[in-house]
């Protein structure tokens, strides 16, 4: 993986106070809740309604 992107907040509990951790890649833990999570681009929606 390149370059982490800095998370803003806890997706679960909104709290800011969060540092990278080393496993699993990418992952960030959270002070406040002390859950360890990832974020991960998943694709772009390009318009349309996805309907055939």
């Amino acid at each position: 993986m390149s370059e982490r992107v800095v998370a803003q907040y806890c997706p679960y509990c909104g709290d800011e106070d969060l540092t990278p951790e080393e496993e699993p890649d990418g992952a960030w833990k959270c002070h406040a809740c002390l859950r360890v999570f990832t974020v991960r681009l998943v694709g772009l929606a390009l318009g349309g309604s996805g309907e055939a």
